[in-house]
């Protein structure tokens, strides 16, 4: 095992702390260390050392009561400094309330991490319900937004995102990566299908690299002419963003 060949303070070490952070995302809120370990591939004494660093961190947290271990409060806390520098993010925000007055819809900023699609902002419509979903994550291939990111990606995250995704493409994965790095805005997969999505566009910065996605929430109905019109808006929006980023 990798573990058994690469000393402590290496980059393995810190490639296998990501990984149980990672883990700690999925599946319950406290989960146990012998179950953190069979999912890793690595040993338990190995898991058992790293979640202690990573307790002292608080990136990790230990219930006193069952000894199970969850996300810390620092993870929290460097995602919002995270989100706080993120250009994008401030290259967009001048355009989400207009977007969602003028379309009627709620609105979402979304960026690609490895083989997921991280929901970053949201501007909810008038009827957008008391629950939110700002950060939610999906796997990229789920949605419109993680489509035109993915398609634009490298080969490496490409075929993650591929291997990752657990639904069926209407043609080869070739034919439907350049169909989708082609295309100006596309329709969630499942609306038309009983469910709502999204209609999303790329946002490219100055120098035509894919940074984000801007969509917004449409219904499991909507008219083909009403696509239409939400995504040239939000595609004046996204270039209008996009020129004030990647100028160096």
């Amino acid at each position: 095992m990798a573990e058994a060949t690469e000393p402590r303070g290496t980059l393995g070490t810190v490639r296998n702390a990501v990984l149980l952070l990672d883990l700690l995302t999925d599946g319950p809120a406290y989960q146990q260390l012998t179950d953190l370990a069979e999912r890793s591939g690595l040993s338990v004494p190995t898991v058992h050392r790293l979640l202690r660093s990573l307790v002292l961190a608080d990136l990790v947290e230990q219930d006193p009561g069952s000894s199970r271990y969850s996300l810390g409060p620092e993870v929290a806390r460097l995602s919002q400094r995270y989100l706080g520098r993120l250009p994008i993010l401030g290259a967009l925000s001048p355009y989400l309330v207009s977007l969602r007055d003028s379309l009627g819809a709620t609105i979402h900023v979304s960026v690609l991490v490895r083989t997921t699609t991280v929901y970053v902002d949201r501007v909810d419509a008038a009827d957008g319900g008391p629950y939110r979903d700002s950060h939610r994550v999906t796997d990229a291939l789920a949605t419109a937004s993680g489509r035109l990111l993915a398609a634009r990606a490298s080969d490496d995250i490409w075929a993650e995102s591929l291997q990752a995704y657990s639904g069926t493409l209407d043609d080869t994965p070739e034919n439907v990566r350049q169909a989708w790095a082609e295309a100006t805005h596309l329709l969630s997969p499942e609306v038309g299908m009983g469910a709502a999505g999204e209609v999303a566009v790329p946002v490219l910065d100055a120098s035509g690299t894919p940074v984000a996605a801007l969509a917004a929430s449409v219904g499991r109905d909507v008219a083909p002419d009403r696509v239409q019109e939400m995504a040239a808006h939000l595609a004046r929006a996204a270039t209008a963003a996009g020129r004030t980023l990647g100028h160096g």
